[in-house]
């Protein structure tokens, strides 16, 4: 993020235009003479504050990585300051955008509809139409899922019929198109409950693009719009612009424990000391699997185990303690009202840049529910000498 108010980014693709409103707030605070950072890749993301966390066979490390390079940092060689300044200058950005209107550029349209819900897929193709009526000033391109293409339901052929100048600006899109075309879209708009919206944050792992959610599922915390008005909604959204809501993300890293050099004989292994102690020059215990960035929460648990998990969790360079539970809840803000609220979680204003740490259903009395700044390092582990391994889910899914 920018360190000084009179500093300009260093884009890497300079001619590259695009509607992202984040990057056309902060295109005037940062220096060329800065270490060149893939912006469209931050402020796109700027949802996230970034929080890592990483799983082991016998190891879930959390950390606060910065979103806008593509290599993994490892969180212990990232300092306090840095992850201070990361998070200070996100809560800035957040108060900058909560107090205006942004005028959006909108060429490619984004739709994502409820999995499994027929209803709504005629509620899908009126917004289709809508779009691609010659109504409209814009000549917009709309993708949809796949899977309408053979929907009887939404006749695609149909309404390229009934609007002929619509030809070429329907589309459909995969998984996989998505994954690779993220810096496409410039406008998401969903139809579903907060299930669907937190696939769209999965689908968008590093470009998220503006969401615009109406309600059509059973849960209604991030869908705020009615689609009875969807008419009146998307026209004073694209002619008069919007009023944003910046939502931090956690970015999660499994993490592998390396097999010990050979000759080490049966050496026991401490995750305590492999975690906060000190390093040994050319040794890495750990190595990065995998990323996931997640909009509600991270959940370690005992899984298909019988018995109840063993997780050590670390704040910073500090051990804090060992957790006896069926699991632990790593939420964000936005999460405080899914798993961590059921668990006996603190609810929790969107704006507050935190991280809850609820236990689930603990097994002593001395742990409670915790909640810790943005600019902590979260790790949490399974001790090597733990009696059962441990399961990951991020989001509900990726388990």
């Amino acid at each position: 993020m920018a360190r000084d108010s009179d500093q300009r980014p260093l884009l890497d693709r300079p001619d590259e235009k695009t509607a992202c409103f984040v990057h056309s707030l902060i295109a005037g605070e940062w220096d060329p003479t800065h270490q060149a950072r893939d912006v469209q890749d931050l402020v796109h993301a700027a949802i996230d504050d970034d929080i890592l966390v990483e799983e082991d066979d016998d190891l879930i490390v959390t950390q606060t990585g910065d979103q806008s390079t593509k290599k993994v940092v490892h969180s212990r060689h990232l300092t306090k300051a840095q992850l201070s300044d990361m998070a200070w200058n996100v809560r800035k950005l957040s108060k900058k955008l909560d107090s205006i209107k942004l005028k959006l550029s909108v060429k490619n349209v984004f739709i994502i509809t409820k999995a499994g819900d027929e209803t709504v897929i005629a509620h899908t193709r009126e917004i289709v139409q809508w779009f691609l009526s010659k109504d409209r000033n814009t000549n917009y391109t709309v993708y949809v899922e796949k899977r309408l293409e053979t929907e009887s339901e939404f006749a695609g052929p149909q309404i390229l019929k009934e609007e002929p100048s619509a030809a070429g600006r329907l589309k459909y899109w995969d998984v996989d198109f998505v994954h690779e075309h993220d810096h496409l879209f410039d406008f998401v708009i969903t139809l579903g409950g907060d299930g669907t919206v937190l696939y769209t944050s999965w689908l968008f792992q590093h470009v998220v693009p503006p969401v615009l959610s109406f309600a059509l599922g059973s849960l209604g915390f991030l869908t705020k719009f009615d689609f009875n008005q969807h008419q009146k909604t998307l026209e004073s959204a694209l002619k008069d612009g919007v009023a944003v809501s910046l939502r931090l993300r956690f970015e999660c890293t499994i993490m592998r424990s390396n097999p010990l050099p050979e000759g080490s004989g049966h050496v026991k292994r401490d995750l305590v000391e492999e975690l906060i102690g000190e390093e040994v020059e050319g040794t890495l215990t750990h190595k990065p699997d995998k990323v996931v960035q997640i909009l509600n929460d991270v959940v370690l648990d005992r899984g298909p185990n019988p018995t109840m998990s063993s997780i050590e969790l670390f704040g910073d360079d500090e051990y804090f303690t060992t957790l006896l539970a069926d699991g632990a809840c790593v939420a964000t803000p936005t999460g405080s009202t899914a798993y961590n609220l059921a668990a006996g979680g603190s609810l929790c204003h969107p704006d507050n840049p935190v991280i809850l740490v609820t236990a689930i259903c603990a097994h002593t009395l001395s742990f409670r529910p915790i909640i810790l700044p943005d600019t902590i390092v979260l790790r949490m582990g399974v001790p090597y000498d733990a009696r059962t391994s441990s399961w990951a889910s991020f989001d509900g899914r990726e388990r």
